[in-house]
């Protein structure tokens, strides 16, 4: 069978650091946080990294009956994603067009409208709510035929929708994928939900910025992010033939399940999806010069996470530099693989890492190359990972060559 090189041609982004993707990029690089404190209402302080979205720009009062921020987030980066491409309407069969999408928990802002309604109940609540919609809302708004995909795996989810939509284009059964997620979950029910499993960051009055610490000795968790990520992916064949530009290709994913508890990650589970990736990519651990860490700042998670690494990479894991960005846009859920896979093409693409941010002190037990507000250069970069670890032991690696 004809294997498809895959690569990345469009980059379109709704996140808590704007719409430009180059734009978000640089934030990144100064170490920016768009983290604060929300719903001051609550009775423990909260705080999230929310999305300045005018939904004006892509629908009318009309269109919006019905449609959760989390589907309005999805149709405008999967919109700017296209138009990053340089596909218009009539470009591809839309048969050959394929939407694969992660989200981890649906429309809840429709579904806390509903509870809090006092008997009032939207008749389109459920077409609001449901986890398919904002597949289901890109896919009416491009007008594609081809397969119309959501995947479910909480923190996961946009990953390993990327990972099948590569598979999609390799194996030659969609032309154009438009694939990554989105997630809208900052309503105060799912906020106190979180709260309840005690996994979120806590922090002072006036520190919410910083609160959450990747790899730090004195981190506590994360905190809650929202937003979108779409990536345009097709074969390097096809992007050639039409003089795209191509970000980076897709060398290689792996999934695998941890299989043993649905909360607490698992290195060996962890390692066997970083094995995979690799192995597809006919890589060995020393040619991957990055990392876009899962890096919570759970106390569990990133000592697995760092063992996970150490067990693949063996003696180069010095050569390998890692960070994690959820310090500065918060966890995305079902959006957070989308996100960062973006993030982790661009660092390829310009040659530029995103520090690991409010790290004082480094966790002996997470010890990593972490990158440093001061040294974001890296010249030499060929290849790189994104890693996703999620609740329910599903862990997706994504793994970008430069172009």
């Amino acid at each position: 069978m004809n294997h498809h090189e895959v690569a990345v041609t469009g980059l379109g982004v709704m996140a808590p650091h704007g719409d430009e993707p180059g734009a978000l990029f640089q934030a990144l690089l100064q170490g920016r946080s768009a983290i604060q404190p929300v719903f001051p209402e609550l009775p423990k302080p909260a705080a999230a990294a929310t999305v300045a979205f005018d939904e004006t720009r892509w629908f009318t009062k009309l269109q919006l009956a019905g449609v959760d921020r989390v589907s309005q987030l999805a149709v405008a980066a999967a919109d700017l994603a296209m138009r990053d491409a340089g596909i218009q309407a009539g470009d591809a069969d839309p048969e050959r067009i394929g939407v694969f999408a992660g989200c981890g928990m649906g429309g809840a802002a429709a579904l806390e409208a509903a509870y809090r309604g006092n008997g009032r109940v939207s008749p389109l609540t459920i077409p609001a709510f449901m986890p398919n919609a904002p597949a289901a809302h890109v896919a009416m708004r491009q007008g594609v035929q081809g397969p119309v995909l959501t995947y479910s795996v909480a923190c996961a989810s946009s990953s390993a929708a990327i990972a099948e939509a590569a598979k999609a284009v390799q194996r030659g059964e969609v032309d154009i994928a438009i694939a990554g997620g989105s997630e809208a979950l900052i309503v105060p029910g799912v906020v106190l939900a979180w709260q309840a499993m005690q996994t979120l960051a806590t922090f002072q009055p006036g520190e919410a910025a910083g609160a959450v610490r990747p790899f730090a000795t004195d981190r506590s968790g994360f905190v809650l992010g929202e937003g979108a990520a779409f990536l345009v992916l097709e074969s390097a064949e096809r992007a050639r033939r039409r003089g795209a530009r191509s970000y980076a290709t897709l060398a290689g994913w792996g999934l695998s399940s941890d299989a043993t508890h649905l909360t607490k990650p698992d290195a060996p589970g962890q390692a066997r999806a970083l094995r995979a990736a690799l192995r597809q990519a006919g890589l060995k651990p020393r040619d991957v010069g990055y990392c876009n860490a899962h890096g919570t700042a759970t106390r569990i998670g990133d000592v697995v996470e760092r063992n996970a690494l150490a067990d693949v990479w063996g003696d180069d894991l010095d050569a390998l530099r890692v960070s994690s960005t959820k310090a500065l846009h918060g966890h995305m859920l079902g959006a957070a693989g989308a996100l960062e896979a973006l993030i982790t093409v661009l660092a390829l693409h310009n040659r530029q890492l995103p520090p690991n941010a409010n790290c004082g002190e480094i966790d002996p037990a997470c010890s990593l190359d972490l990158v440093t507000q001061d040294n974001t250069d890296a010249p030499a970069l060929e290849a790189a990972i994104s890693n996703s670890f999620a609740f329910g032991g599903t862990n997706s690696v994504l793994l970008f060559r430069r172009a």
